[in-house]
């Protein structure tokens, strides 16, 4: 028999006509099974002496009073309270009383059970709950009016993707492993004929990362503006979505990480020295609120992906390898070349990235229409305001595809970063002489993401358009292009010059191509290849062409550098002829010439002679970086050593020097491992032996990245499974 029946057993063995005083009740202490609890929310990675739970799901909380509880004459009243000022009509303040059974998506403590001075209850948090901290307090009526508070403890509630009432709910294990529970994945970087997997330790289960969460929020324009409002907001996934990306920017806040698109980091470290997202958490906490210096867009996304994955929303990292920015909005970006085949800096803003990296979170949007619920692009790198703040999304991924750019938010700008049209002028004497090119297809090339449950890249390019070119597409693009672009669609002087079509007929076909892997620290070798097709000017005969080639350091953002090497070749091209053209990039003329990215823009114009018309051919050559190996010992156990074997080896002519060294990994390493190897000579190698003493178990990453003043990103990464410490 359980507690509750021994109680009544005994009061029915009493003389009913004595006289029965019962004791006040008084509470003596309280066990919320922290362990117990996290563990049955998901949340045990973050600790097990904090109790830590999921809205929408209850957990058991043990009362241990001064005599047994009595169900019929005790009364008592649970409250939960978070914020500065709690307030049951703003949902930061709930009382409930014991009820024997759970009554609806409402706070409630039920199902009780009475064990001698022991009263077990479940308490339950909507799925809809204010997510933070929360003080929980028991009111204990002596009647009369009378009563006693205590304090029980207090509690962090999350989002919880497991709850079908929950907006993040995400009805896959798979996927809720991947995209809530994973620790680690990779950021896409490069180029879309280039694409570099770079090692993340997102980090999101780290003990103080909870709290460095909630104080980003706590920092946020909104919360200082009105704390109460902010608090009360904080429910709704779409708006704390929308604080988190403004905040992880310092565009207009004390935000996480401030931007630096150029080249002088000495205030700060380069964006490319990063492994992970918790040494840049630690460092903007413990500095009281001061952006961390310094980022850019993959170190902006993956700071939110810990942070999200933090929170309980179901978050990914995703890659868009040719983004465009199209601030005007017209969904056309130019870029202009002179005769010599120099790209030319322009002043506007608008820009095609080598590739551009957000977030997708996924959720209910309530506030759409049906049928745009699911992956919601976000985007933390401060490009255009958005309701006043450098902050952009949800955008819904579906409406992106669908080309139904009025759904909110910034719908329109992510649309274009995708799906807007490259249009490449030759420039003389500061005017747009000529189109050379006009790209309805070359933008949102490869768009990629961790591949669920592996180490491989999805591309998930179908999921934000049609296929280029399809009907579908080309639907799509019009429906957007005229909410987009409204009555300046007749205004543009573009449109004649493209409804033309002069720049597609060609006499020439030219193609650059590697004759062989580039690698940093020797000469590029490419050839041209040239191809005369018959057109409606030249149907036949030869043609002679002057081809003036110019190679710049390409930046991230899309911009170029200073011409670092010039050539020009003269061709002369009969009907169906085709040659093949070397061409050679000494390494001395690149040597100290790129930016940390190590791409380089080759492009060459080529005129026909005896006309006015021009032709372009463009080469982006990204140069691989030296290559190192790590290797473990065969088992990994949980507080056993965990020998790592580093190595590499300078295969290039040119000495690195100053090397750096950073190990980071969660599970692995407590914060990171830093190292100064000192100067590699051309043809050496270097090894580095180390023992690990893993702290987690299961799958876990190291990720290694060696810098040095030549190249600043040799990184590589080992997936490692520890096992459980085993029973002695």
């Amino acid at each position: 028999m359980g507690g509750a029946a021994r109680w009544l057993r005994r009061l029915e063995c009493l003389d009913p006509n004595a006289d029965v005083t019962v004791a006040a009740l008084e509470l003596r202490s309280v066990d919320l099974h922290s362990p117990r609890n996290n563990k049955g929310h998901h949340t045990q990675e973050m600790g097990l002496k904090r109790l830590i739970v999921r809205r929408g799901q209850p957990f058991v909380l043990q009362l241990h009073f001064n005599r047994p509880f009595h169900p019929g004459t005790d009364r008592v009243i649970f409250v939960a309270e978070t914020g500065p000022a709690p307030k049951e009509l703003l949902g930061t303040r709930a009382t409930f009383s014991l009820t024997k059974t759970r009554g609806g998506n409402v706070w409630s403590v039920s199902d009780f059970t009475i064990d001698s001075n022991s009263l077990f209850v479940s308490l339950f948090t909507p799925a809809n709950a204010v997510i933070g901290y929360y003080t929980l307090k028991l009111e204990i009526s002596q009647g009369q009016g009378h009563g006693v508070t205590h304090l029980l403890g207090t509690f962090i509630l999350l989002f919880n993707p497991w709850s079908s009432e929950d907006d993040v709910y995400l009805p896959s294990e798979i996927l809720l492993q991947e995209y809530i529970m994973m620790d680690y994945g990779f950021v896409y970087k490069g180029h879309e004929r280039f694409i570099t997997s770079w090692p993340w330790n997102y980090g999101q289960f780290e003990e103080d990362v909870i709290d460095i969460c909630f104080e980003i929020l706590n920092k946020s324009l909104y919360f200082l503006e009105n704390p109460s409002k902010d608090y009360s907001q904080r429910n709704d996934v779409v708006y704390v979505c929308r604080v988190v990306s403004a905040m992880i920017n310092s565009n207009d806040d004390n935000g996480v990480l401030q931007g630096n698109w150029g080249e002088d980091y000495s205030l700060g470290v380069s964006p490319l020295v990063w492994n992970g997202s918790v040494a840049i958490l630690r460092q903007w906490a413990a500095r009281g609120g001061q952006p961390v210096k310094y980022g850019q867009c993959w170190v902006f996304a993956a700071v939110m992906c810990t942070v999200m994955r933090c929170l309980g929303v179901p978050t990914r990292v995703v890659s868009n390898f040719r983004s465009a920015h199209n601030v005007d909005g017209n969904l056309t970006i130019d870029t202009y070349y002179d005769r010599n085949a120099e790209m030319l800096s322009t002043r506007r803003q608008d820009k095609i990235w080598n590739f551009h990296v957000w977030n997708e979170c996924w959720m209910i949007r309530k506030d759409l229409p049906p049928g745009y619920n699911g992956w919601q692009v976000l985007d933390p790198t401060p490009q255009q305001t958005s309701s006043g703040l450098f902050c952009c999304g949800p955008a819904s991924v579906k409406a992106i595809r669908e080309g139904e750019v009025h759904l909110a938010y910034d719908t329109p700008f992510v649309y274009a970063e995708v799906n807007a049209d490259e249009v490449v002028w030759l420039l003389e004497d500061g005017h747009a002489q000529e189109i050379l090119a006009h790209n309805s297809s070359s933008i949102g090339k490869e768009i990629s993401t961790k591949m669920v449950g592996s180490d491989q890249r999805q591309n998930i390019t179908s999921f934000y358009k049609y296929p280029e070119g399809s009907p579908e597409e080309r639907s799509v693009f019009i429906k957007a292009s005229r909410k987009m672009l409204g009555s300046r669609k007749a205004l543009s002087r573009l449109l004649d010059l493209l409804g033309s079509g002069g720049f597609q007929n060609q006499p020439v076909q030219l193609q650059l191509h590697l004759a062989r892997m580039p690698e940093w620290g020797q000469d590029v070798q490419l050839k041209l290849h040239a191809h005369r097709v018959p057109d409606r000017a030249h149907p036949q005969g030869p043609i002679r062409l002057e081809v003036r080639f110019c190679a710049q350091a390409l930046l991230h953002n899309g911009s170029t550098r200073e011409p670092l090497w010039r050539q020009k070749v003269h061709l002369n091209l009969d009907f169906g002829e085709e040659v093949q053209w070397p061409l050679l990039l000494p390494y001395d003329n690149y040597r100290n010439k790129l930016t940390d990215e190590k791409l380089i823009r080759v492009s060459g114009i080529a005129k026909v002679e005896g006309t006015r018309r021009f032709l372009l051919v463009l080469k982006d050559v990204s140069l691989e970086p030296p290559h190192l190996s790590i290797e473990v010992s065969e088992r990994a156990e949980v507080g056993k050593a965990l020998s790592v074997h580093i190595t590499l080896t300078n295969t290039r002519t040119v000495a690195l020097s100053h090397c750096t060294m950073v190990l980071e990994g969660s599970g692995l390493i407590h914060g990171q491992i830093a190292n100064d190897l000192g100067t590699l000579a051309a043809g050496n190698t270097i090894q580095i032996h180390l023992d690990l003493y893993p702290f987690k178990a299961g799958h876990r990453q190291l990720q290694v990245l060696i810098s040095s003043n030549e190249v600043k990103e040799i990184k590589g990464y080992k997936a490692i499974f520890v096992s459980a410490a085993r029973a002695s």
